[in-house]
């Protein structure tokens, strides 16, 4: 039960975290509707505050993209960094954890942001990828923040 409700707590972390754009550029004019362009996005980590990353990917635009239809590449870089004074909230950090997901297609496509812990050497591991129901793709990115004097809490 205890597992249960902690998964549901993760859940909904996941779900209330909001991305702030920090910026886009175009990469193709295109006539009718919105340029095709490459965002970046701030996500604060919902369990460890003083850590944003930052996450570049590209959004596709023309009437397809306005309406929601179009489906994003799956290419997406991450850099996570330590923004103010880091702290845990709660008491205990899983291994692995998916921080951040949001859908790149209609149907069956996500942009993913995992959080691991590598205990041994006091850091936080950032992962972006995206999934595909059927066949997803291996293209990622990686970044660490490394916690220094900070320990980390429990599992």
């Amino acid at each position: 039960m205890k597992k249960l409700s902690a998964a549901l707590i993760s859940l909904a972390l996941v779900a209330c975290v909001r991305a702030d754009e920090v910026g886009e550029v175009s990469t193709a004019f295109i006539l009718i509707g919105a340029n095709h362009k490459v965002v970046v996005e701030a996500y604060d980590d919902p369990k460890v505050s003083g850590v944003t990353c930052y996450v570049s990917r590209a959004k596709t635009g023309g009437v397809r993209g306005a309406i929601g239809l179009a489906e994003d590449k799956a290419e997406a870089s991450i850099a996570c960094r330590q923004v103010g004074p880091i702290a845990f909230k709660g008491s205990s950090l899983p291994p692995q954890e998916e921080m951040f997901n949001e859908r790149i297609s209609l149907l069956f496509k996500k942009l993913r942001v995992v959080r691991m812990v590598d205990r041994k050497r006091n850091v936080l591991v950032y992962l972006t990828y995206s999934d595909r129901l059927i066949d997803g793709s291996p293209q990622n990115s990686v970044t660490a923040v490394p916690l220094g004097q900070v320990t980390l809490p429990a599992y």
